[in-house]
């Protein structure tokens, strides 16, 4: 059993990024073999020096929703804020709500990222029982009709996770809805149709993926490296810290995610010819081992090749610890996490040290002035066969 102070670690404010770099594959990255005893540092642009020739990169290419709702209390002119979560249908959203003093009956008018009147009333009908938090809420007027993607396009504002916002508060930052609609996104975002629940984006982006440029990818492209892409609708579980005392007792969160046929056929290929897989973001390695032991029904019946047969969709509440075995992910692309997260104790598990060899490699970034979050900069472990030589050390652009 983990116990949950073992992914606690203390960050200085000044190191949580509040902007992406730039360009996106500036970023620096620490590379880091499983064994997890010795690292490179260089920058995201470098991925082409140190991946070869035949190894397997897994993107999800989930589209982030601008998902933050922004409004006032019609009658008394209070301020309102949440988050959009899904539609079951045209007019009927799911939704977080923050503030209290709610009822069923109470309705909001919406307002722009620019803060002009959007035209656009909810009303909350109940609380949904599958969220704890959350509304129904009726869209009312002429939106009503039109898919929640089309109004979230002008409604909506980009669900930066709440320590940006704070963080950018604190240092009088101002707020680029333009600038984060479009620096919160994957360059090879796409959009996708509703995989479960009224799910059909995003509410948090799959940040390991939001270093490639068009030019990284197609530097990698010419090394060799094959792209594939999985999609995993990321929820506002994301964020929430583990709460209970041992990590495995943890109520993990359902997301929704999917392979179609073609991906699945490439990475059977793959594993068959002894191909290196490496998940870009712990998202598109949740997918891609809940994949594998949904396959035959479970974990003690998951296989090491992708079948034909698996599902192509499903929905996932798979909670990766130390000890786990992997099945389809040999490694991992990941930025540096929250304490006390979900994600660290992946990215423990993908470390033959575990949690030790995740905090060394922290402490180690905090004392190199590395920035941390969403925003920040990331890590890279690779796995590294017996006798193969290690990439010479480097500082790129210090």
């Amino acid at each position: 059993m983990l116990p949950v102070r073992d992914l606690d670690y203390d960050l200085p404010e000044a190191l949580i990024a509040t902007r992406p770099a730039e360009p996106r594959d500036a970023a620096r990255l620490i590379v880091v073999d499983r064994s997890g005893r010795r690292f490179d540092e260089m920058r995201v642009r470098d991925l082409p020096e140190v991946l070869r020739e035949g190894d397997v990169l897994v993107f999800n290419a989930t589209r982030v929703l601008p998902a933050r709702l922004m409004g006032r209390r019609v009658g008394t002119g209070g301020n309102v804020e949440g988050l959009f979560l899904s539609s079951s249908s045209p007019g009927t959203w799911t939704c977080l709500w923050r503030g209290g003093h709610l009822r069923a009956g109470v309705e909001m008018a919406m307002v722009t990222p620019a803060g002009e009147d959007s035209g656009v009333v909810l009303r909350l009908l109940d609380r949904a029982a599958d969220q704890a938090g959350a509304w129904r809420v009726a869209v009312l007027g002429a939106a009503a009709d039109q898919p929640a993607e089309t109004v979230l396009s002008f409604l909506g504002r980009t669900p930066l996770p709440p320590y940006i916002l704070r963080a950018r508060g604190r240092s009088g930052q101002c707020l680029d809805e333009d600038f984060d609609r479009e620096r919160y996104q994957t360059v090879y975002a796409r959009q996708e149709a509703s995989l479960g629940r009224g799910a059909a984006g995003s509410v948090a982006a799959p940040t390991a993926g939001l270093h490639f440029t068009p030019e990284l990818l197609e530097r990698l492209d010419r090394v060799g490296v094959r792209r594939l892409e999985v999609i995993l609708h990321v929820g506002t579980g994301t964020f929430r810290p583990v709460e209970s005392e041992w990590v495995e007792n943890h109520v993990m969160h359902e997301e929704w995610c999917s392979i179609d046929d073609g991906t699945l056929r490439e990475l059977e290929q793959a594993r068959a010819r002894g191909r290196r897989i490496i998940a870009v973001g712990t998202t598109s390695a949740r997918t891609l081992e809940s994949f594998a032991m949904a396959a035959q029904g479970g974990a003690a019946q998951a296989t090491d090749q992708p079948p034909i047969m698996a599902p192509r969709r499903l929905a996932t509440r798979l909670l990766i610890v130390p000890g786990h075995r992997w099945r389809w992910c040999d490694g991992l692309m990941t930025n540096f996490h929250l304490p006390r997260s979900t994600l660290m104790a992946m990215v423990g598990a993908m470390l033959d040290g575990g949690v030790e060899s995740l905090r060394a490699i922290y402490l180690h970034a905090i004392g190199r002035g590395y920035r941390f979050y969403s925003y920040g900069d990331a890590m890279i472990v690779l796995p590294q066969a017996a006798g193969e030589p290690r990439h010479a050390a480097r500082l790129t652009g210090e």
